[in-house]
């Protein structure tokens, strides 16, 4: 990945509160993000527990999507389970699917591509299809 999920997170997060995307939980959701940020162990994750509830009832929330979306890659660093990298993979299909038209060649849809193929790798998945010609390519040393 060539940007920093914590900094998306809280950029995309900031975006939600400007769009007004988070309703009457909007303080609710701001002190578990701020927990999720600053605690660790227990605390820290009952919060990203607490955020992606949220976002189960904020579904067409697209700012606050993407924000869980970059919190569950932070979820995976601090425990690299397969459900964090299983769910991650899941919203990043579910985002890309929903958002598809709004987000079509913008960074977002370039953060999410890639941290999506980070869930993959994860999970042990296939992420990248050599065409025969890189593999000539490299293999030659070509450019």
């Amino acid at each position: 990945m060539n940007f920093d999920p914590a900094i998306a997170a809280h950029q995309a997060l900031q975006q939600a509160e400007q769009q007004g995307e988070l309703g009457d939980w909007e303080s609710d959701i701001l002190e578990a993000e701020e927990t999720f940020s600053t605690d660790q162990g227990p605390d820290a994750k009952q919060a990203y527990e607490t955020l992606q509830a949220f976002g189960e009832k904020l579904p067409e929330a697209k700012w606050f999507q993407e924000f869980l979306i970059y919190i569950t890659w932070q979820q995976v660093t601090e425990g690299p389970l397969a459900r964090y990298f299983q769910h991650g993979l899941d919203a990043c299909n579910r985002f890309l699917k929903q958002f598809a038209h709004e987000i079509e060649g913008s960074p977002t849809q370039q953060h999410i591509l890639a941290i999506r193929e980070s869930f993959q790798g994860g999970l042990g998945m296939e992420t990248v299809e050599i065409v025969p010609e890189h593999e000539e390519d490299a293999f030659q040393g070509g450019d």
